[in-house]
C-alpha cells in the first residue's frame, strides 16, 4: 500500500489497532494522541496510536510503501516507531521502521527492550512525527472519528486527544473526543450497534451535537429504520464475510429551525466501513448501488458521485424535510489474524444487504417506500373508500352492516361516515402496501397493467381494486 499522505498513514495505523483489539476478545482501549512541539524548527506534531489489544507484528507494516513525493517528503521522514508486547511476553519490544529505506534489510532497527517486571498485559504504541499542521490533522481525524462513532465498536473504547502540556503556560491535556464502550451490552450484535450508532448520528445532526436535537426529533416516529445482512463463506480459511446495511429515513418536525437543515438535503452520503473502520467507497459497491431498482421503492436516483472516496446519491423527488442516511459495513465475522490487504468486496453482497434493508424498512412502515405504481393506486384510495362506505351505510340489511362493522373493527355506535371511510381507506392502503412488497412477477396481472394500458377504463380499475380489498376482509 502506497502512503500518499500523513492522514492516510494515520488511518491505516488506526485500522491495525482496531483489528488488534478485536483479536483480543476482551474490553480494550484505543487512543490517538496529537502532541505539538511548536518550539522545534520546523514545528512538529507527534502522532501516537496506542491500543491494549494483542501485540503487533511486523507483517502489519511490510506492505507500506513510501512514494516518490516531494510534498510528503517535506512533512514526514518515513520513520515509524513501534513499542509492543504480547500477553505472554516478559518484555516490551521497541523498533524503528524506516519505510523510506529501499533496502529491505536496512528498514528495521531493533532497540533495547524493557522489562515488564512480571506484569501481564498486552498492547502497542505506534508513533510518527510530522510537520503537518496540528489543526489540519485534528480536523481530519475528528471527522474520521465521528464516522467511527456510528459503529459503536463492541468492547472497544476510543479517544482522540491533543496534548498541549509541552507548550509554555499550558499543562492541560485537552480531550477532543471520547467514545465509551459501555453504552451497549458487550454481547450486542454488530448490526444492532450499527443501527444504534446511525440513529445517534442522525438525531445529533451528523454527530455535531452532544445530544439529540429536540426541535427536530420530538419522538422516535421521526425516524424510520431498516436493516439488512448478507453473508457468504470466503476463502479456504473459511472466514465468514458479512455485509451489513442500515437505512434511515428521517423527517424533520415542523419546529425544526433553518440551521437544522443540512446543506445538501437532496443527497445521501453513503458511509462505507470495513472491519469496523471507515473506508473509501469501493467501486464494486458503487456499481451495486447503481444496479438497484430504486424506482420500485418510490425513489428516483439522479446520479452517484464519487467525491474523494465518499459516495453521494443524488435524488430527484425527496421532500425538503426528508433525508435518507445509509451505512454499509463489510467485515470478517470470524477474524483469526490481522490482514491489512484490502480484498475485492463482493458486489452481490452489497446489493443484497441494501435491498434487504430497504425491504425491511418498507415492511415495518406502512406507506413508506411505495413504488410509483403503488403510489398511483393509493391516489384512488380516498374515493374508493368513500364509495364503499356509502354502500355500507346506505344498505337496509342490518346483518350486512353488522358484519362490515365487525370486520372494520368498529363498534355499532361508531358506524358513522367519517369513521367507516377512514377505516376502509387504511385497509386499502395496507393491502396496496403488502402487494407492493411482493416480487414484481408475482403481482396480479390486472394490477400491473392498470396504468400502462391507456384503454383501461377507470371503472374497471375500481372493480378490480374493490374485489381485492373485499377479499382481504375474508368475506364469504
Amino acid at each position: 500500500m502506497e502512503i500518499s499522505s500523513v492522514q492516510m498513514l494515520c488511518k491505516h495505523l488506526i485500522f491495525c489497532a482496531v483489528q488488534r483489539c478485536r483479536l483480543r476478545d476482551d474490553p480494550c482501549r484505543l487512543s490517538v494522541k496529537l502532541t505539538p512541539s511548536p518550539l522545534l524548527s520546523p514545528p512538529l506534531v507527534r502522532i501516537s496510536v496506542s491500543d491494549t489489544g494483542i501485540g503487533s507484528k511486523l507483517e502489519e507494516y511490510q506492505h507500506l510503501k513510501y512514494p516518490n513525493d516531494l510534498v510528503l517528503a517535506g512533512k514526514w521522514d518515513g520513520l515509524i516507531s513501534i513499542s509492543t508486547t504480547g500477553i505472554s511476553d516478559n518484555e516490551m519490544h521497541h523498533l524503528n521502521l524506516n519505510i523510506k529505506e529501499s533496502v529491505s534489510s536496512k528498514r528495521l532497527t531493533r532497540l533495547p527492550s524493557t522489562t515488564k517486571n512480571g506484569a501481564k498485559f498486552s498492547g502497542t504504541e505506534v508513533s510518527i512525527s510530522t510537520s503537518e499542521s496540528v489543526d489540519h490533522l485534528l480536523e481530519d481525524l475528528t471527522f474520521f472519528f465521528k464516522k467511527m462513532l456510528i459503529l459503536k465498536i463492541p468492547m472497544v473504547a476510543v479517544e482522540l486527544l491533543v496534548d498541549y502540556s509541552i507548550m509554555p503556560g499550558s499543562h492541560i491535556e485537552s480531550c477532543i473526543l471520547a467514545i465509551e464502550c459501555g453504552s451497549l451490552p458487550l454481547t450486542t450484535e454488530s448490526i444492532t450497534c450499527l443501527r444504534s450508532g446511525l440513529e445517534d448520528y442522525v438525531l445529533k445532526h451528523g454527530n455535531k451535537l452532544n445530544s439529540i436535537c429536540q426541535s427536530c426529533f420530538l419522538t422516535g416516529e421521526n425516524l424510520k429504520v431498516g436493516t439488512g445482512i448478507a453473508s457468504c463463506l470466503g476463502n479456504m480459511q473459511n472466514n465468514r464475510l458479512v455485509m451489513e446495511a442500515v437505512i434511515i429515513i428521517s423527517e424533520l418536525s415542523e419546529l425544526a429551525t433553518p440551521s437544522c437543515f443540512r446543506e445538501h438535503e437532496m443527497e445521501t452520503e453513503i458511509f462505507f466501513l470495513r472491519d469496523f473502520v471507515p473506508c473509501t467507497a469501493p467501486q464494486s459497491s458503487l456499481d451495486a448501488l447503481k444496479g438497484i431498482s430504486w424506482k420500485s421503492y418510490g425513489l428516483t436516483l439522479r446520479t452517484i458521485k464519487d467525491q474523494g472516496g465518499c459516495a453521494l446519491l443524488e435524488w430527484e423527488n425527496l421532500p425538503p424535510s426528508v433525508h435518507i442516511d445509509i451505512v454499509i459495513h463489510y467485515y470478517d465475522k470470524q477474524l483469526k489474524a490481522l490482514d491489512t490487504q484490502i480484498g475485492q468486496i463482493d458486489r452481490s453482497l452489497t446489493r443484497k444487504a441494501v435491498k434487504l434493508a430497504l425491504d425491511d424498512l418498507k415492511e415495518k412502515n406502512q406507506g413508506v417506500l411505495l413504488s410509483r405504481h403503488a403510489q398511483k393506486i393509493c391516489n384512488y384510495a380516498p374515493d374508493l373508500a368513500k364509495t364503499i362506505a356509502r354502500l355500507i351505510l346506505s344498505s337496509n340489511d342490518l346483518n350486512f352492516q353488522g358484519e362490515c362493522c365487525s370486520l372494520l373493527g368498529l363498534q355499532p355506535r361508531d358506524m358513522k361516515m367519517e369513521a367507516v371511510e377512514c377505516s376502509i381507506r387504511e385497509r386499502i392502503v395496507s393491502v396496496i402496501g403488502k402487494n407492493d412488497q411482493k416480487p414484481q412477477r408475482s403481482r396480479r396481472e390486472a394490477a400491473e397493467l392498470l396504468f400502462e394500458r391507456p384503454d383501461l377504463m377507470e371503472d374497471e380499475y375500481h372493480q378490480e381494486l374493490e374485489d381485492e380489498v373485499y377479499n382481504s376482509f375474508d368475506l364469504e
